[in-house]
Formats: C-alpha cells, structure tokens, sequence
C-alpha cells in the first residue's frame, strides 16, 4: 500500500485537473472534529453474511463484480449486493469455482434478475470466468484459503489478489510513471474486515495500511465538500457527462487526489485528537454520505476497476 499513497501523491503534487485544497481538509476536519460518524459495514443490509467461508466466497464474487453501473442509470452497488445474496441464498453452489467459470452474459442477468445486458458484461463474465479459474488451480476453489494464506495481513492479501487475479491489477501510467490504486483488491480486504468486524476471515494486523477505494463516489463527495477542486473544463465535463477516457490524466488525477486527500484528512485527524482514523473508516462514511444525496455528479469512465 506504500506504492498506492507514494504513486497517489506523486501525481497530486503534479495535478492540473484536480486539486487538494488544504483549507478544505482543515474545515472538514474541524467540523468532524475527534468524532468520524461511525457508519456499519453493512448499513443498508444488502450483503450475505453467514459468518464462514461461503461469506468470503460471496464478497469476493462481489468485488470481481463490484464496477462500472453508471450506464444503467437503474443499476447500482445494492443491486448487485443484494442480487448475489439472494443467488446464494437459493443455491448454496452458485458461486463454486467450476460454476463461475462457465457463467454467459445472459446466465449471470438471470442470477441478478436484471432485465437487461449488464454495463461492460463481457467483461464481468470474463472476469468471473479468471476467478473461477485461478481459485480451482492454486487455492482449492476456496476464496476462503485465498485469505488464509495471508497471514492476517491485508497488505498481503492485497499483493496475493494482484499477483493471481489480472484483473484486479488496477494500474495505470500517469506523466510516464506508473500509479497503484488497487481499489477492488483492497475493498475485498476491507469487505472482509467490515463484515466478520475484525475477527475470523476478518482479522487482520494491518487493516490500517489499506487506503480510500478510489471510486467515482468518493471524488465528488470530496469536491462537495470542498477538499477537491476541479478545473472549470473538468467540472464542466463531468456536469455535461460527458464521458471521460480510462486512463487518461483527468481520470488518473481524480483518483489518486482522492486517495492523497484522505490520507491528509487521517492524518490530521490523528493530530488533532491524538486517536487513530482508519482510511477504511473514512471511506465507508465518505461513501455513505454520497449514495444518501441522489443529485451528486459523479464522472464517467468505462473501467473494470471501478
């Protein structure tokens, strides 16, 4: 996670789209004060959770999944959640490693009982179809023994996903330099965290090295509240939503502002009342507060990532 927050600042320091405006931080910071509102992982009771392995079966189906619903202005995250829950709750094997290798674009439409082609579906069955492969080779087609090979460590949980999983390698080139989010990957660790609260398949030592998933949310959550500001052409784009290009510097700029901006948010919070704020904690609020107002204006990229 070091290479997220180095590779994130890197390009804030050199940002032109998006900036992180300090006085923002100083005022959000001031307003929360020593007392982050503490939002529940599961707060809208969307997730399956049977406290055992077929859970972390579920949340990593979830975040292979977990990308890219704007283009369906009725899809979103709930959906999804809520969708693969009831799946799994109706056939215990929905989700076993050799099943999710043969899903079609259609079968996983039924299994969410959605009454259209999914955003980027080629993509997802794609992507199912590598984590039903690699889970069946190398961990017994157990996300389950995924997580127990980490050691309690969600930074090595992160690095095993990444290594084995190509399509949570979430990298892009910035300036000629490579720049690290990781957002599906470290979502997974941070699902797996929220949802067995720290305990069990949950349990990690260094839950505090995960950083914010930089998403589409999070940004404009972040400008809203002034901590981010945009260029008048960027902001002008995103209010006509127009889409913008996968990894092109607008789109690079806004993640990785967003992940440097809460960083500097934990970190001043920490100074100020000397107590620890997880970047996990600050994300699961930042995201709460943005699918609770309907007009926020998000940007939009055609991503696998996010």
């Amino acid at each position: 996670m070091d290479e997220v927050r180095a590779t994130s600042a890197w390009v804030a320091a050199r940002s032109s789209h998006v900036t992180i405006d300090h006085s923002g931080i100083e005022k959000v910071v001031e307003t929360v004060k020593t007392s982050i509102p503490k939002v529940e992982w599961d707060f809208e009771g969307i997730h399956y959770f049977d406290d055992g392995p077929l859970t972390v079966q579920y949340l990593f189906v979830l975040d292979t999944l977990n990308f890219c619903f704007w283009p369906d202005k009725d899809l979103n995250y709930d959906d999804l959640a809520s969708g693969l829950k009831e799946a799994l709750q109706n056939d215990k094997s929905v989700f076993d490693a050799d099943r999710l290798q043969k899903y079609t674009g259609p079968e996983l439409r039924k299994l969410l009982k959605w009454p259209r082609p999914l955003p980027l579906e080629d993509e997802r069955v794609r992507l199912l179809r590598e984590v039903g492969l690699e889970l069946e080779k190398n961990f017994e087609g157990k996300a389950s023994n995924l997580v127990d090979s980490c050691g309690k460590s969600a930074e090595k949980l992160v690095t095993l996903v990444t290594r084995h999983f190509p399509g949570f390698r979430d990298h892009s080139v910035y300036k000629g330099h490579q720049v690290f989010l990781y957002k599906r990957a470290q979502i997974f660790a941070a699902d797996l965290w929220g949802a067995f609260k720290g305990k069990g398949y949950g349990e990690f030592n260094d839950i505090g090295e995960i950083t914010i998933f930089a998403d589409y949310i999070v940004p404009a959550v972040l400008r809203q509240l002034g901590v981010l500001k945009y260029s008048p052409a960027l902001a002008a784009t995103i209010e006509a939503n127009v889409e913008i290009g996968s990894g092109s510097e607008e789109e690079v700029e806004l993640r990785a502002c967003s992940v440097c901006a809460v960083e500097k948010m934990r970190e001043l919070i920490q100074k100020k009342s000397g107590k620890q704020v997880l970047s996990v904690e600050l994300d699961i609020w930042l995201w709460s507060v943005g699918v609770q107002c309907p007009s926020l204006q998000h940007h939009r990229t055609l991503s696998i990532y996010y």
